[in-house]
């Protein structure tokens, strides 16, 4: 039960569903989440990592690129369950499309974009 809390406390911010959103879209490394967010560096990776400790991204090494993404064949099936169901609740929100579009425009920078 302690897992299912977790990743309902996860999803319980505005933030963290605007990532996941994102996520939804095609993985992302901590950089392109701060620009397509308008977020600092720190806020972006604070939720990306509660979102991680939750269990509903996974984080893969791309050369110096930390990438984040959705893993819905290795996960849990609520987990995937609660995936799509933010997915349907988050449909027609203009931030979150806003967001989408922002993220066509985010690139790569820094040493590694952590």
């Amino acid at each position: 039960m302690r897992d299912l809390i977790k990743a309902l406390k996860a999803l319980s911010d505005e933030t963290r569903l605007r990532i996941l959103n994102l996520l939804l879209e095609r993985g992302c490394c901590v950089c392109e989440v701060m620009q397509a967010l308008g977020i600092s560096q720190t806020r972006a990776s604070r939720n990306l990592s509660a979102l991680y400790d939750a269990g509903l991204l996974k984080l893969r090494k791309e050369g110096r690129w930390s990438l984040y993404s959705i893993d819905k064949e290795a996960m849990e099936e609520y987990y995937s369950d609660l995936v799509d169901a933010a997915r349907k609740a988050l449909e027609g929100n203009k931030a979150v499309e806003a967001d989408r579009e922002k993220l066509k425009h985010a690139a790569r920078i820094g040493p590694g974009c952590r």
